[in-house]
């Protein structure tokens, strides 16, 4: 019995010293009334019980995409889950939230970029924002700085952050419990400055994301490869990254990190996608029997946000004369040759034998009449090509 109190007791201690002020106000009593001092009032198993006699609603996190992962879960499914049941519990199952603590564990207090990037990191959403891209996977590049364990290139900073800005201006608590991406968007704080060229141009304003244009980079991944070692031996021929499961390595065929291509999403709005993934799996020890490898188990893309944003844009054949950048790459421009490397699609680039889950690609039809050299584009072309002799005004007012 002693014991047990003075384990309550340095419990209470250590949340005083670093909670809120006002959570340092309440009694324990307060959170813990239900299940006992011992208890824990955040957890997820009791649906944070304890949390929720005050912040009311917000439980309701742990049923959206931050506790379920259900998108994540049925892509492994009908993809690497067709190979290894078990796939998703050995590689995928470490950011599920199992409490309000996985958030708020420094004080109690409104998360930090650097505590969102515990989990939002790598090729995910996260690390973009304060200006890292994932290293190739090989060890030989696993080098320079490391935070978390893992190291990252120096890409340029999104805008925002460099602002100082956290992950909760635009991603409140409130607009997350109730299953929302976020909680405002770019027009909320910022007004198209007239004096733009790009704002002049309706299609503009009506048929792309803001984001669409000021996206100055994101992390993208062609070809994921998961390579199952069921003789462990075998992997020290690879030199790879160790992943979470023993029986796994992955790689990748290539990473880049440049401007995003673009497609069309659940909005109807032109927006940058990225594939998520074009996923191939290899049993090496069936590999090295003459068996099967590079398996190509999904080519699935995503519109998305890449958390990257400048105050400039591309200029107009960024996009008006890029068939690329919307997966319609010409024969005369292809430099990688996929299928001469066993790897089933013609290219990476070429909408064909892919898709977009959240979405779709832009149709061929419609990029020709984009791309249409009319008078009215000539003006602005010619039009924003001056104002590179004087000056480039912001892109929008606060």
């Amino acid at each position: 019995m002693r014991w047990m109190i003075l384990v309550i007791v340095g419990f209470c201690l250590a949340h005083s010293l670093n909670a809120t002020a006002a959570h340092v106000a309440l009694a324990c009593g307060s959170c813990h009334r239900q299940g006992g001092a011992a208890s824990d009032p955040a957890a997820r198993s009791n649906r944070a019980n304890g949390c929720a006699i005050c912040h009311r609603g917000h439980e309701r996190i742990f049923d959206h995409a931050m506790g379920q992962r259900s998108s994540e879960q049925q892509f492994v499914q009908r993809s690497y889950g067709r190979f290894d049941t078990d796939f998703w519990d050995k590689n995928c199952n470490a950011c599920h939230l199992t409490g309000c603590l996985d958030c708020h564990a420094d004080g109690l207090k409104k998360p930090s970029v650097a505590t969102c990037q515990r989990c939002h990191s790598g090729y995910y959403t996260g690390w973009d924002y304060s200006g890292r891209a994932p290293r190739e996977d090989n060890m030989r590049y696993q080098r320079g700085i490391a935070v978390n364990g893992e190291t990252f290139l120096k890409m340029l900073p999104d805008v925002h952050y460099r602002a100082g800005m956290t992950c909760g201006a635009c991603h409140s608590m409130v607009s997350l419990a109730e299953g929302k991406r976020s909680s405002k968007g770019c027009r909320d704080c910022h007004k198209p400055g007239m004096k733009i060229i790009e704002h002049r141009i309706p299609a503009h304003l009506q048929r792309l994301e803001c984001y669409a244009c000021h996206s100055a980079w994101a992390p993208q991944e062609y070809g994921t490869f998961f390579l199952r070692f069921r003789d462990r031996q075998l992997k020290e021929d690879f030199d790879l990254k160790p992943g979470p499961h023993a029986e796994y390595q992955r790689s990748a065929y290539l990473k880049k990190q440049d401007t995003p291509p673009l497609g069309i999403n659940a909005a109807g709005r032109i927006s940058p996608i990225r594939p998520m993934f074009i996923a191939y799996y290899t049993d090496i020890m069936h590999a090295r029997n003459n068996g099967p490898e590079n398996d190509l188990l999904a080519a699935e893309w995503r519109a998305w946000f890449p958390h990257t944003v400048q105050r400039g844009s591309v200029t107009c054949e960024g996009c008006h004369d890029n068939p690329v950048r919307f997966l319609l790459e010409p024969e005369s421009r292809r430099i990688y040759n996929l299928k001469k490397d066993g790897m089933s699609l013609e290219s990476f680039w070429q909408q064909s034998g892919q898709r977009v889950s959240n979405g779709s690609f832009m149709a061929a039809e419609r990029y020709l009449r984009m791309s249409s050299k009319t008078p009215a584009y000539t003006k602005a072309y010619v039009e924003k090509w001056k104002t590179f002799l004087n000056r480039v005004d912001h892109s929008s007012q606060p």
